[in-house]
Order: C-alpha cells, then structure tokens, then sequence
C-alpha cells in the first residue's frame, strides 16, 4: 500500500506547510542542497535547550510551499553527539513529510547503513547519492535503479554544487509516496530478530519511529530513547523494561558488535552489482593533492603556501596596503573628510556636536572612516580568502593534519575550524566553538581565541605596521605562537577532563566555484559589517564623550604608568581603550600613531604584541558569556588582560637588553 503527499499528509502531520528534513553525514553537501533549495530565505538558530545551530528555510516546490530543515550531522539514529541528538529530535518531535538523506557517492557502502536504519524507522526517506561527478571521475560505478529496487525508497544521483539532480529531487519531494512494509525488508539473523518482535510487541504507545527501530535502540541503551518509551508506555514500561534487561544481559558481550556487523552484510547485500569499485581506481589531481594536505612531510609546507599567500600577500599586502591605501588614504583624507567637514561645520554652529561627527573622535571622520577605510577592505579580503578554502574542502584536511598536535592542548583536530575562523571575526569564532565535542574543549578553544588569536582587521593593520621593519613581523609573530602553545598546554594539564576523540568526513577536494565563494563572502561581510558599524559609531560617541566630560583624559592618565612600564608613551594608551570597543579599533589606532611619528619599531611591536593578547572586544566578550558564562568568560577576559601587560613588559625588556629592534 502506498501513501502519498497530499491532503493525507497535512492532516497526518498537524502543520499546513509541508516539511522536509535533509539528514547526513557531515561534509556530504547537506548545505549546499539546502541553499540550493531555499536561496536567501533562511534563518539560522539555537535548537531549543542546546548550542546547536538549526538553518530553516521555505522552497516553492511545484507550487506548494515547503519548510526546510538542515539538521546537524549525524551517523546514525543511535546517537553520541550533541549534534546528532537535536538530528534526531527534529525527526521525532517535527513529523518531516520527506527525509532527504544526503550520502557522498565515493562512500555509499559505508553510509548506506544510516539508510537501512531511517528505512528500518518507516520515516518517509528520499535517498540523495550526493557528489556523483567525483565518483565518475574515480571511475565507481552506481546502478541508481537497482538501488532504488533493493531498497524501495526513491534514489537520486546528485551533484548539488553544480545543481545537477536539482530538477529530479524536487519532483520527487512534490510527488512523495510513502510505502508500507520496511517492517522486514532488511532481515537480521533469527536470534536478534526474536529479540526484537519480544520487545517490539510490548510497546503499545504512539510513536513516530517504528516498534523495530525502536526495540533495538532500547536494546542498544539508548538514554533519550529510555525516556521517551517511559513517558509513552506508562504502567507497562516495567514489563518493557525487564525483557529488555534480560535480553541485555543474555548478550552483554556482542550486541553492539553483532547488530554492527549485521547491518555490514545487509548493506554488502544491498550494494551488490549496484556499486562497482574498479580494480584500480582513477586518481586525479584533487586526489592527490588531498593526499599531501595530511600528510606532515607536505601539508605542513603546504599550509606555509596557504598562510604566505593568502594571509601575508593577499590580505596583508594587498588588503591591508593597497585596498587600505586607496580607501582610507585617498578616498577619506584627500577628499572624503575635508568635504564633509566644510559641510558639517557649514550646517552646524556649535562646535561641541561639530567634534562628535567630525572631530577628532567624530563618527564620521573616525568611526566612519576605520569602519570603512581600513577595516572594510582588510575583512573582505580575509572572507574571500577563507570562502576560497572552505569552497576547495581544504579545512577538514587541515584538521586531520593538526589533530595530533591539538591533541597536546586539549583540543581535537576539529578545533582548526573555530581557530582559523577567528582569523577573521573572534566574535563569530567563539560561536562556532559550541560544534567541539566537550565542554573543556569549548572552554580551551575560547581562551585561545581570546588571547592569541587576532582578527582579520587587526592582522592587516599590524602586518601594514611591523613589515616595514625587518624582524619586527618576525618578532610578533614568534610572540603569539609562543604564548599559545605555552597556554595550550598549561589549559591541557589543569582543566579536567578526558582527551575528545576525532571523527571527520573528508570533502572532494576540487576547484572553487567563483559565484559560491562570492556568496559566501557577501553573506559574511553583510554579517560582519552589520555588527561592526553601530560599534564603531558607538565607540565614537563615547570617545567624544569622555573628551568633552575629560573622562578620557583622566582614563589615558590611569594608564600612562602601565604604558610606561612596557616602554610605550602615553598616547599608546587611547589605542588599548579603543581595542576595548574593537581589537581591530585598537589597532587602527596604533596605525595613527605610526603615522605621526610617535612610536619606534620596538614600541610599535611591543604595542602590537600587548594589544593582540589584550582583552577581547565587547562583542566577543558578549559572545563568551552567552555561550561560557559569566563566570568563565569573566576569568578568561581577567587572565589575558593580565597576561598581556605582562607579557608586554617582558618583551620590551627583552628588545631593549638585546637590541633587536630600535
């Protein structure tokens, strides 16, 4: 008997807009079938009760519209992780009328098995075999129709970031039909299939997982699955409970593995003479440059290219130099502020609100300007950049290369990600950290962040400081490194914990497509901009009020000792408390006083140093303590303040008993 989408369905499921679910492993193109899909209209979320993000979007499907759901990554419906828990949560709780799993053609057999279990749970599942163009390519063969045969669900072969097979699975979303009888499509041996119908035929509740599916996931433990079943069942949970027990017992030594290796011949079964594997595979150029990316003898080379001419020689020198040169040197103090200085001070007769848009503090002449002028061009190029990467599927390889190294501080290789994202917003990086594994990872990679990792805008302006004297790049750079490793490894011995374990699908490696690294750019610097410029213009405000009250003087006086300690003058101290609004305000600030000649190359890296440790932002601060606490984010913001000046000091007694930098 066959169900299909329509009417049925509506009533079926309580919501008037149809929804449809994309679940999958992690990197098989999940998201890219979801933009796909949904285009712009997206919004992303926490899952109720969880740090998981959830992206939810509406499709016009032949007409009807629907609801998209991208769920976290998950490997199977017993589930480990937290991202695979709000997975499962949305297939139990949101009643989807389409599961689309989305697998990587180039691993079918290996992520079949996830299938087999949505099957086995009667969810109303659409097979997606994503990335078929690289299995092409690697000469694997996939018969689709025997597939669909074998399994009796709709499979469709796909290449969602070249929009092949797009027309395909929207038709067969539209004109979905569920079909009964999964119940004993995938036989087990007889042993474990008696154990499931003795404790499948004790559940009497309304469930949307199947009785099967259900039996064996109290059969494997499964806490979140306990409960449920408890609350359902009642009064007859105790007679439920005991059988399970018994069966637990009987087989305490093999049923996770039995239930494992059954799955395996099941999908050996499903895959045979369906995905033909060539006696010797074709290895193309992406292959083997995936395979030097994790190899150490060439991927750590490999990195070097990456962050010399990405970070260095795009970012740096051209973003921080050449865009930063025209914007804020021609654009802004050749032509920009002169003309609407006239302006202001020809429309406004007051002096004192003239100083707050056009002063020294003005939003205009200051805010404005760093906003745009030098900060701008320098984040741009660094989301071109990092967009360029994340679209080649380098990222993931770069965490398999630097997981052993992680390893040391606490982290899992997973940690590059939030890492290297807070090369270009600190802020957005501490968010990402709630994807790690476990709490004292999340609190290791946030006070990482918070202290030596600085952000685009800030790189760009201290590379555009320091590389105009030999060695004082050499030196900062040399500073930061060791300060992380030295933290890593002291947070790694006191914060308690176990050592996360590492787990990552591996993406083609392949060209990026030009209109998907551009998208990715406009979406994040529309994010990025959108927080940054109220920032600015605040900060602004504020400056010009402490000017005209003199509580800034008075805060540039407090500081004047602390400055003179680390060998720095007292001007130095307006950038430190503009990185206090913004670090890459702080630094723009160091670039003044460049400018003006006040600051030698030992005081400008010393300075640079000190400033990349000190304090985060008030926005990454905020951050911290939504995702930490007030309690963590407090002590780190403490520690690294702390840590900066001291380190200041100790840097700028080193430079001047060795004579470095002068």
């Amino acid at each position: 008997m066959a169900t299909c989408c329509g009417k049925q369905s509506e009533v079926k499921s309580g919501h008037a807009v149809r929804r449809v679910a994309l679940v999958g492993n992690p990197n098989v193109g999940k998201s890219v079938l979801f933009n796909a899909l949904t285009g712009a209209y997206v919004t992303v979320s926490n899952y109720p009760g969880t740090s998981v993000e959830v992206s939810r979007g509406t499709a016009a499907i032949e007409g009807q519209e629907w609801q998209v759901i991208d769920t976290p990554g998950m490997y199977s419906i017993h589930t480990i992780t937290e991202e695979e828990r709000v997975a499962r949560e949305i297939l139990l709780h949101e009643t989807p009328d389409v599961v689309l799993h989305v697998l990587d053609a180039r691993n079918l057999e290996r992520m079949l098995a996830m299938t087999i279990q949505l099957i086995e749970a009667e969810l109303p599942v659409i097979l997606v075999v994503n990335i078929m163009d690289e299995a092409e390519r690697m000469g694997l063969k996939i018969d689709l129709a025997l597939l669909r045969e074998r399994l009796g669900i709709p499979v469709i072969g796909a290449a969602t970031a070249h929009k092949r097979g797009m027309d395909e699975i929207r038709s067969a979303i539209a004109g979905y039909c569920r079909t009964d009888g999964a119940e004993g499509r995938f036989p087990y041996s007889r042993l474990l299939e008696h154990d499931i119908r003795e404790v499948a035929a004790l559940m009497e509740g309304d469930y949307i997982l199947s009785r099967r599916s259900l039996a064996l996931l109290l059969l494997q433990q499964d806490e979140e699955i306990i409960g449920m079943v408890r609350q359902r069942e009642g009064e007859r949970y105790a007679v439920l409970a005991e059988k399970v027990r018994e069966i637990a017992f009987e087989r305490r030594e093999s049923f996770h593995l039995d239930l494992s290796l059954e799955r395996k011949e099941i999908v050996k079964k499903v895959v045979r003479d369906a995905f033909i594997i060539p006696d010797k595979r074709v290895v193309t150029w992406p292959d083997r440059l995936a395979r030097l990316a994790v190899q150490p003898l060439t991927g750590v080379p490999l990195l070097l290219i990456v962050v010399y001419f990405g970070l260095y020689k795009f970012v740096g020198e051209f973003g921080a130099g050449t865009l930063v040169d025209l914007l804020e040197g021609k654009l802004f103090e050749e032509l920009f502020n002169p003309w609407v200085t006239s302006v202001v001070k020809g429309l406004i007769p007051w002096e004192i609100i003239q100083e707050l848009f056009v002063g020294e503090y003005g939003i205009i002449t200051l805010g404005i300007r760093y906003a745009v002028g030098i900060i701008l061009p320098i984040v741009a190029t660094f989301f071109v950049f990092f967009s360029f990467l994340e679209d080649t599927g380098y990222f993931p390889r770069l965490a398999l290369l630097v997981d052993r190294i992680f390893k040391r501080f606490g982290m899992s290789g997973r940690a590059v990600i939030p890492i290297v994202l807070g090369l270009g917003c600190d802020t957005m990086a501490t968010m990402v950290t709630r994807t790690l594994e476990t709490v004292r990872e999340r609190i290791i990679a946030t006070l990482l962040l918070a202290l030596a990792i600085p952000c685009s805008a800030q790189i760009g302006v201290i590379m555009a400081l320091l590389s105009k004297t030999p060695g004082a790049l050499a030196v900062w750079g040399a500073s930061i490194l060791l300060l992380f490793i030295a933290v890593g490894l002291l947070s790694a011995r006191l914060l308690p914990g176990d050592a996360p374990m590492f787990y990552m699908e591996l993406p083609p490696m392949r060209l990026p497509q030009f209109s998907n690294v551009l998208t990715k750019t406009y979406t994040r610097m529309q994010w990025y901009f959108l927080e940054i410029l109220p920032l600015f213009i605040l900060a602004s405000v504020l400056l010009w009020l402490g000017k005209i009250t003199h509580f800034f003087e008075k805060m540039v006086e407090a500081m004047t000792p602390v400055m003179g300690a680390i060998g720095l003058p007292k001007e130095a101290a307006v950038a430190f408390i503009f990185g206090f609004f913004r670090r890459d305000y702080g630094a723009a600030g160091l670039y003044d006083l460049q400018t003006k000649g006040l600051m030698s190359a030992r005081q400008l890296t010393v300075a640079a140093v000190t400033l990349t440790i000190f304090i985060p932002c008030v926005a990454q601060f905020l951050i911290m303590k939504k995702e930490r606490g007030w309690k963590v984010a407090s002590v780190i913001g403490l520690f690294v303040s702390f840590l900066a000046f001291g380190s200041g000091y100790a840097l700028n007694q080193l430079l001047l008993a060795t004579g470095i930098l002068t």
